[in-house]
């Protein structure tokens, strides 16, 4: 094994082994590994096994434990109120020591997005459609603090318990700041948010009911295997359903299968596709915040200009 993979480090090794030891219940040795850092935001790979491999991820940020504890916790919501496959944690699922965390779960035999079908890129639609068939009673999550990506995410419902109201007080203007801080941010964008936050409730269409969503649903937070989606990377709460179906193809196009599998069991309301592009607002400022100093991130600087023009 080459030992330039931070999760081949000899420590984190060991811990891995600890874990899917106990979780096993008789000795586990990785044999190797498989990098799958390019699909993530964190180091993260396949340590394999038998007879089971470990999926890993790693968390080096202060709040990393955290964060995995929220995610793990919001996949547990979404396993037990949308009875959709979540992947199975190994141990507790999480691992580590002072200064790095471990998001440990069994690896699963999935087809890769690349070679991906319509029977695949179907069972995406479906297991969306399985989420936004659950309904609460108000947007959010309660008190629990999640995130988006590395970022804090605020739950806590907002006393009208209007969806308008809870989209720009929860989560475009908490980026908008987070992105202003960053220094990444243009100051014209930057007024334009601050224009669309205020008309938020002219231009929402019609006030949905509170659906209980992925929170994540771009195209590689799904693992496709034989048995259908499996959700991974989540950051639920109880919102509007079209701000899933927004992300779904927010990196990068998916074909009809997706849409017309969720349309088999629930149609989206009349004047999504005009709509689409304000669901993304909070997503490109996060970006930004997040890789703004990036070629890869600057790019989102002009698609949220476009989107800002389409709705000022």
């Amino acid at each position: 094994m080459t030992t330039a993979h931070p999760l081949l480090h000899a420590e984190i090794v060991a811990d891995i082994e600890r874990a899917a030891t106990e979780h096993r219940g008789r000795p586990w040795t990785a044999l190797g590994l498989l990098d799958r850092t390019d699909r993530a935001s964190h180091s993260c790979g396949i340590l394999r096994g038998e007879p089971f491999s470990v999926f890993a991820k790693l968390g080096t940020a202060p709040a990393a434990r955290e964060q995995f504890g929220a995610e793990l916790a919001g996949l547990r919501r979404l396993s037990q109120l949308a009875q959709v496959a979540t992947p199975v944690p190994v141990a507790c699922g999480l691992a580590g020591r002072p200064g790095r965390a471990l998001l440990l779960s069994e690896a699963l035999p999935e087809c890769p997005p690349s070679e991906r079908g319509p029977r695949e890129w179907r069972s995406i639609g479906y297991a969306l459609a399985a989420l936004h068939q659950v309904s609460g009673p108000r947007f959010g999550l309660g008190e629990e603090r999640g995130f988006f990506g590395p970022l804090p995410q605020d739950n806590r419902p907002v006393p009208s318990n209007r969806w308008s109201d809870f989209y720009a007080e929860r989560r475009l203007i908490p980026m908008l700041r987070l992105a202003v801080d960053s220094g990444h941010l243009p100051p014209t964008l930057a007024v334009g948010i601050g224009r669309i936050a205020a008309r938020l409730p002219g231009l929402c269409g019609a006030e949905p009911r509170p659906t209980l969503l992925h929170g994540d649903a771009q195209q590689n937070n799904f693992v496709t295997t034989a048995a259908g989606a499996v959700l991974i990377d989540a950051a639920p709460y109880f919102g509007h359903p079209e701000a899933d179906l927004a992300l779904v193809d927010y990196f990068q196009p998916v074909p009809a299968d997706v849409f017309g599998a969720y349309r088999d069991v629930l149609n989206p309301e009349p004047g999504f596709a005009a709509r689409k592009e304000l669901w993304r607002l909070a997503a490109y400022l996060a970006v930004i915040t997040v890789d703004g100093h990036k070629p890869s991130g600057r790019q989102y600087i002009g698609r949220l200009a476009d989107a800002i023009a389409a709705y000022t």
